[in-house]
């Protein structure tokens, strides 16, 4: 029994290393996307769509890489069309949505929706949910509502602009979809560099009538953060994140994806200069307790 009992620890360390670094990966999309479009260093559709050709080729280029070095049969890079679908719909919500919104509120917005998605997912397909796992996730979710109401507070230029709340929405409404697409996947690398090809066709033609009225000017800081974030942070942390989705389950991976706001804020402390308040810190002991709540449950004996 001990030596299966430390066994179990360490997969499961590795798998909270893991997700940990999916989880900054996706903090650090927020904080790129901020900064490039809000200052108008480029506009939405076309650091959408230079996010979507930048991870397409780096993607594209690993799978190619590891069928030279190892061997084995062509990869299937057929299209999952929830996938592509849901891919699209976080990646061009997500771009319009920052043109209005700060990056910590845009993140409370996203996974509060990837949050309904990924649980609503787990019911209909009848994943056993522990009520230990109901509990962590009411937590966490409580700290997002605090968050989001001590944002509410907070001044900015124009306040939050509801088509830019609703297009975050409708972004966190398609990653939730992209994560429960994720979940039957036996290749993730080639999984996701299949979705990201196929969203190309459609991502040009929505980033060219984006910008037909009013031709992009985009600049060279714009066009560099879209591509680190289409590269890195998106290409190769979706890689991970398809490959991590069928061992935590939607349940626990919606509950883990609720510490991306709170990455992010912290981010925000240091790159765009946003306070820190008692009341912040408070909402994300309640976050991570909630995360650890649900996350951390060791399997009960087996009969």
């Amino acid at each position: 029994m001990a030596p299966r009992a430390a066994a179990w620890r360490g997969v499961g360390m590795q798998l909270a290393v893991w997700t940990a670094v999916a989880m900054m990966a996706f903090a650090a999309n927020s904080v790129l996307n901020r900064m490039a479009v809000g200052p108008g260093w480029i506009d939405a559709g076309s650091f959408a769509f230079i996010r979507l050709f930048a991870g397409a080729i780096v993607l594209l280029a690993l799978v190619l890489a590891r069928r030279a070095i190892l061997g084995g049969g062509r990869p299937d890079l057929r299209p999952k069309a929830s996938a592509v679908t849901g891919l699209l719909l976080y990646l061009y919500g997500f771009s319009w949505a920052y043109g209005g919104l700060e990056a910590g509120t845009g993140a409370l917005i996203l996974f509060g929706m990837v949050q309904i998605t990924m649980f609503l997912g787990a019911l209909l397909s009848r994943e056993r949910i522990p009520p230990a796992r109901w509990a962590g996730s009411t937590l966490a979710f409580a700290g997002l509502l605090v968050l989001l109401a001590l944002g509410a507070e907070e001044p900015s230029s124009g306040g939050v602009m509801v088509w830019a709340a609703l297009s975050m929405a409708v972004a966190g409404f398609g990653w939730g979809l992209y994560s429960l697409a994720g979940r039957a996947v036996s290749d993730p690398l080639a999984a996701t560099a299949a979705q990201f090809c196929w969203a190309l066709p459609i991502g040009a033609m929505v980033a060219w009538f984006n910008t037909a009225g009013s031709p992009s000017a985009a600049t060279d800081q714009g066009i560099a953060l879209a591509v680190v974030s289409g590269a890195v942070t998106s290409g190769l942390g979706y890689a991970l994140w398809y490959r991590l989705v069928p061992q935590l389950g939607a349940a626990r991976a919606a509950v883990a994806q609720l510490t991306v706001p709170v990455l992010t804020a912290v981010a925000g402390l240091w790159l765009l200069s946003e306070p820190f308040s008692l009341r912040f810190g408070l909402a994300c002991l309640c976050v991570l307790g909630g995360v650890a709540l649900a996350s951390l449950i060791r399997p009960g004996p087996r009969p």
